[in-house]
């Protein structure tokens, strides 16, 4: 008697979201071969039936092991989670039989990882879209940067497998600088873990917030392109497009001088070195992140040209080089470290020199410590800040902004803690804030620098009792915190800045004059 080989797809992990012919398949077979986990989710449809579950690293022997069964004339079930037939084992089981098996084969579609995350994040896969698997196990990496590359110019929404494990923890960070390259850093995406079993968990952010994230191998990345939307917290992609011209990103810079100081700012000190190099003479261009940052550095440089809002890697390069950008003076946030090290990448490649200018730390003399109340713990991770707040704080208010609320959010005893933060006044920040769950009551949307006294008043008035600060140095108000807490008796935890191999860094503004002139670049 000829046998049957079932290549049975059961689905994300409910047997409500398992097709009815994946059941009869099993309900048919005589033999189930497949990794033990998925035998939870099918066990009342294979009661009394022979079973093999050869471990999570064999997936090559299920399959040798499934045609052998069907061979011999017997009814064989090989099951794979998801589709069977998307990054799973019907493949395997296809390059192991031969021309002659005489075995009957049927293949049965299950719903794969992206459309169970698709799913629960609204509609982001309604257009053309990729999928790629960070696992370079049975691909080369070269290749999966190559493809991710490829995605990314051609903005197509994606989804991004096997995103990180034990031994791969950097690829997904290179593969979301890739995406950031062609990409806008708005794009909405999402975060998926565990879709439809026990522990899911998902969230959304912009492209921009990725890297700053953690991920598991249970983890799945949803990236849209330059039309995916917002809605009653969901996201998608419209199915058809009315503009098919309308732009990845802003790249308009036809009005801005050739052969200038490229000043990538968006701080207060940032600006006050733009103006004083403008004063001086030089040409220069301040290109902020947002447009109220363009708005600010109009107001407060006189005599630059402000080229504003989200632009991707790309966008910037083309403008330099469009330009003839004499120097690129990255003056942005002492935490901006993704936008240094992209900065610094443009500046290799163009072959543009460099310069990093950045605010004093107020941490690391002893004079400066002794200021600080005697909970503070400067210099610490976010993580052991985060746990640190949790331990010592019930009604914890956050002055680090938007960009890492998820994983303090997400950190250990979290849930039990009450939240309070701090954000500039933008839609896309407060909106963050409200999809995290924190709610709009403790949201303060606000402009800093503040004052002493106005946080002394705000964080007694809200009983605050832990406040968390990045090293924003005095230009960000943080002499201030330090006073208010030590005032209300309170810890103030601070966030230490990350380090980056900087070819040249300095705080100071004459020095900047100094190096241009070094590189006899005159007013």
């Amino acid at each position: 008697m000829k046998g049957v080989l079932n290549l049975v797809s059961v689905g994300p992990g409910f047997s409500d979201l398992i097709v009815p012919r994946a059941e009869a398949a099993l309900r048919d077979s005589d033999v189930i071969v497949a990794y033990d986990l998925y035998l939870r989710w099918i066990e009342p449809w294979i009661a009394d039936k022979e079973i093999h579950t050869p471990p999570l690293t064999q997936e090559r022997e299920r399959a040798l092991l499934a045609i052998e069964k069907a061979r011999a004339g017997a009814k064989v079930a090989l099951i794979s989670s998801g589709d069977i037939g998307i990054y799973a084992m019907a493949a395997l089981a296809f390059d192991e039989m031969r021309e002659d098996d005489d075995y009957e084969v049927n293949v049965i579609p299950g719903i794969t990882s992206a459309n169970a995350c698709a799913s629960l994040l609204g509609s982001p896969l309604s257009h053309d879209f990729a999928t790629l698997s960070l696992s370079d196990l049975l691909c080369p990496w070269d290749w999966i940067e190559q493809r991710g590359s490829h995605i990314a110019q051609a903005d197509l929404a994606c989804v991004l497998y096997n995103v990180q494990s034990a031994g791969r923890q950097e690829g997904v960070y290179r593969i979301l600088n890739i995406m950031l390259e062609g990409k806008s850093p708005t794009t909405l995406c999402g975060v998926v873990r565990n879709a439809y079993r026990p522990g899911q968990e998902v969230s959304i952010h912009t492209l921009a917030e990725l890297p700053s994230l953690q991920f598991d191998m249970l983890t799945t990345i949803v990236i849209g392109n330059r039309f995916t939307q917002r809605k009653r917290g969901y996201i998608f992609t419209p199915r058809g497009y009315n503009n098919w011209d309308m732009p990845a990103e802003k790249t308009e810079t036809t009005q801005l001088p050739n052969q200038a100081l490229w000043m990538f700012s968006g701080t207060s000190d940032g600006n006050a070195l733009a103006n004083d190099l403008a004063q001086l003479g030089y040409p220069v261009v301040v290109s902020a992140a947002t447009e109220y940052g363009g708005e600010v550095a109009a107001q407060h440089c006189s005599g630059v040209a402000v080229w504003a809002g989200h632009q991707g890697v790309e966008a910037q390069r083309q403008a330099l080089s469009q330009h003839q950008a004499q120097v690129i003076v990255d003056a942005t946030h002492p935490y901006a470290n993704l936008i240094s090290e992209q900065l610094m990448g443009l500046a290799k490649n163009l072959a543009i020199p460099y310069l990093r200018y950045e605010r004093p730390s107020s941490l690391g003399c002893a004079e400066q410590n002794e200021a600080h109340h005697q909970s503070a713990l400067p210099g610490y991770t976010l993580e052991q800040t985060a746990t640190q707040a949790i331990f010592l704080g019930s009604r914890i208010f956050l002055t680090t902004g938007s960009k890492d609320l998820g994983r303090f959010l997400s950190a250990p005893g979290a849930k039990d803690r009450e939240w309070f933060v701090r954000l500039t006044p933008e839609p896309e920040f407060i909106q963050r804030a409200i999809d995290l769950g924190i709610p709009r009551s403790h949201i303060c949307a606000m402009q800093g620098p503040f004052s002493e006294a106005f946080n002394t008043a705000l964080w007694r008035d809200l009983k605050i009792d832990c406040v968390i600060s990045k090293d924003s140095g005095e230009a960000g108000g943080f002499q201030a915190k330090v006073a208010a807490t030590q005032a209300l008796n309170i810890p103030l935890l601070v966030i230490k800045r990350p380090e980056l191999a900087y070819p040249f860094i300095t705080s100071s503004n004459d020095e900047v004059i100094k190096q241009l002139q070094a590189w006899n670049i005159t007013a």
